[in-house]
């Protein structure tokens, strides 16, 4: 799992995902919006979302990464108040761009939290965590204490890291990936887990 995103396409990424708020990528957002709103209501649920993940974006690798999926749609969901009923249950339409944002950012943590992650059961331990040292130095964090680091990233004291428990620290720190595509968005400047 740790090298599945070694040489992983990030730029191909970011040309699926119009998130620029320039006019050319918010026609591209009004088309793919159309299209994961399957039933033109207004609102797009998780399970469109998932589906328009795998249809419309075609993003495949991402698809299969349901924590991924379910964090950004939960973190996009509520940030502009809407007006309706049903707002702070779904995705509206002036969520969507942050919604591909956060889509983005999340599958990055996902691909960090996977180069640390050297046994591939899905959870970091003090050992794993403590050789990612200077890694996790080049995204942004240098860590004196490791001990003390770990305990604090570990909320649920279960003795592993678990993802989301690695995505609201690397929220925290910042993190950047080193070799992505050095996505900057002032969405991420106030991103906050949820």
């Amino acid at each position: 799992m740790q090298n599945d995103f070694k040489n992983f396409d990030w730029e191909g990424l970011l040309q699926k995902l119009p998130i620029k708020k320039t006019k050319e990528d918010r026609e591209k957002r009004r088309k793919l919006w159309n299209a994961i709103d399957m039933n033109g209501n207004g609102y797009v649920s998780l399970a469109e979302f998932d589906r328009g993940v795998q249809d419309v974006l075609n993003l495949p690798h991402i698809f299969s990464l349901k924590k991924v999926l379910i964090r950004a749609y939960t973190a996009s969901k509520n940030k502009i108040k809407g007006k309706s009923k049903y707002s702070k249950d779904y995705v509206e339409w002036l969520e969507f761009r942050i919604l591909l944002v956060y889509l983005r950012q999340y599958f990055e943590y996902y691909a960090m939290f996977c180069r640390i992650d050297t046994s591939d059961d899905f959870k970091v331990d003090f050992n794993e965590f403590k050789k990612a040292l200077p890694t996790l130095e080049k995204w942004g964090v240098k860590i004196t204490d490791p001990k003390a680091e770990f305990k604090k990233i570990d909320n649920n004291n279960s003795g592993s890291i678990m993802f989301d428990e690695f995505c609201d620290y690397a929220i925290k720190k910042n993190l950047d990936l080193e070799d992505d595509d050095d996505f900057d968005d002032e969405e991420l400047k106030n991103f906050k887990s949820k």
